[in-house]
């Protein structure tokens, strides 16, 4: 850890002043331009910067600030960023104090949901606080066992870092809190980096957890997101479902998600593509770890391998492609859309007839009604005709709230190429 982490820490030397202690209302006020209060009326949860006519105060970043329309309407309670696009964050609907009380009303609701959504699911590992969708802009938990993950990327959140620590391992009855606020995203919030310990005694960052009877291993502090694709829980499990006796493909594997599930399945043989050194050594310690042989690491651009492949005239009956984001931001999006074009493309030639294609995105900025289009496009181009049997999204510890459209980020498509 960085000497001006451990400094914040112990709170010297932090550069996050002390959580307010005053409740709300706060003197500092949001007035929005006329006629600019509509979505916050759809209770969207987000003020951009150009919907707001004037700041009422000196707010700090994170601190709690009220919104109010131009004709002098209150709308919400809202944490204020002052140097993102995403001016505020509304935490609360109604006029009430933003302090410990507050999240840990919050975070003991969200831990109790998932509770009730997973009682008696087969894993170690769950998100607890999935964001708006639970109310808390900015805050991701991830449950690993007796190791809570938590990663802050809102000033908001960032502000009251420890009294969402506090109110997680309370909620959750867990030992150990490590932070993972490491997200680029955190950059447009004028925010730095911070990891390492928040509770609990530090302790190796590599765990092992257990999903649906196979043994992962993580690297909690080096790992991407919060150590493990956790969203894609329930199809892992539908793609060992379908890869029984057939000659499966796994590209972009990480650390072997898709393609240990798919080998545990019974598939003829697997082959799994990352570019990452680092994730592939996981992976196949992974493999070892559930005493798993046959699957095929094979590291290197995937774009590229794939072209190999098809060159080379390999097919196969079954074909994950769970990429990662190419479209971080809107503008990102053209791009993104050819990079998605250009894979799926060269999965359906890669297709045997009958064969399926399981293909994902998790890029925000790509609708699903665009992703649909995108991979319709590419079985065009490869002169197959395909069909959608089964649409994914994610697990039931991710869930969208209906104000919250954005939230629904992880689309998938279960496609069956025709046969001849």
């Amino acid at each position: 850890m960085r000497s001006e982490d451990k400094k914040r820490r112990s709170g010297k030397g932090s550069k996050h002043p002390a959580s307010p202690l005053t409740p709300h209302p706060s003197p500092a006020k949001l007035i929005l331009k006329s006629g600019r209060e509509k979505s916050l009326k759809r209770r969207h949860p987000w003020v951009f910067s150009g919907a707001v006519a004037n700041v009422r105060g000196e707010p700090g970043p994170g601190e709690t600030v009220g919104v109010w329309s131009a004709t002098g309407e209150f709308l919400a309670v809202a944490a204020y960023s002052p140097q993102s696009q995403i001016t505020a964050r509304v935490w609360a609907w109604e006029e009430r104090a933003i302090d410990r009380a507050f999240f840990k009303e919050r975070v003991a609701r969200a831990v109790a949901q998932r509770r009730e959504l997973l009682d008696g699911a087969a894993t170690e590992a769950c998100r607890l606080i999935h964001g708006e969708s639970d109310g808390l802009p900015g805050v991701v938990a991830d449950r690993y066992g007796d190791t809570i993950v938590l990663q802050l990327t809102s000033a908001g959140a960032d502000r009251w870092r420890e009294e969402i620590a506090d109110a997680l391992l309370e909620a959750a009855g867990i030992s150990r809190v490590w932070e993972r606020s490491d997200a680029e995203v955190r950059n447009l919030e004028g925010l730095p980096a911070a990891t390492g310990p928040l509770r609990g005694d530090r302790q190796p960052t590599q765990i092992i957890v257990t999903e649906n009877g196979l043994m992962f291993q993580l690297d909690l502090e080096h790992g991407h997101k919060t150590g493990f694709y956790l969203d894609q829980r329930e199809n892992r499990l539908r793609v060992r479902r379908l890869a029984r006796g057939g000659d499966v493909l796994d590209g972009f594997c990480y650390t072997g998600g898709f393609a240990l599930n798919a080998a545990v399945g019974g598939a003829r043989s697997v082959l799994a593509l990352d570019s990452s050194a680092e994730a592939l050594a996981l992976a196949q310690a992974n493999a070892r770890l559930n005493d798993l042989s046959g699957v095929d690491w094979v590291g290197g651009d995937v774009f590229q391998m794939l072209r190999h492949l098809r060159d080379g005239r390999r097919q196969f009956d079954l074909i994950v492609l769970d990429p990662p984001k190419f479209a971080p931001t809107a503008a990102h999006v053209p791009k993104a859309a050819r990079a998605y074009k250009d894979i799926n493309l060269l999965a359906f030639k890669l297709l045997r007839p009958g064969g399926l294609l399981v293909t994902f995105s998790c890029s925000g900025g790509v609708s699903a009604d665009l992703f649909q289009k995108i991979v319709a496009g590419s079985a065009l181009d490869a002169g197959v005709a395909a069909q959608i049997i089964e649409r994914l999204g994610p697990g039931p510890d991710h869930p969208t709230a209906l104000n919250f459209p954005e939230g629904d980020y992880l689309k998938g498509l279960i496609c069956r190429v025709a046969r001849q």
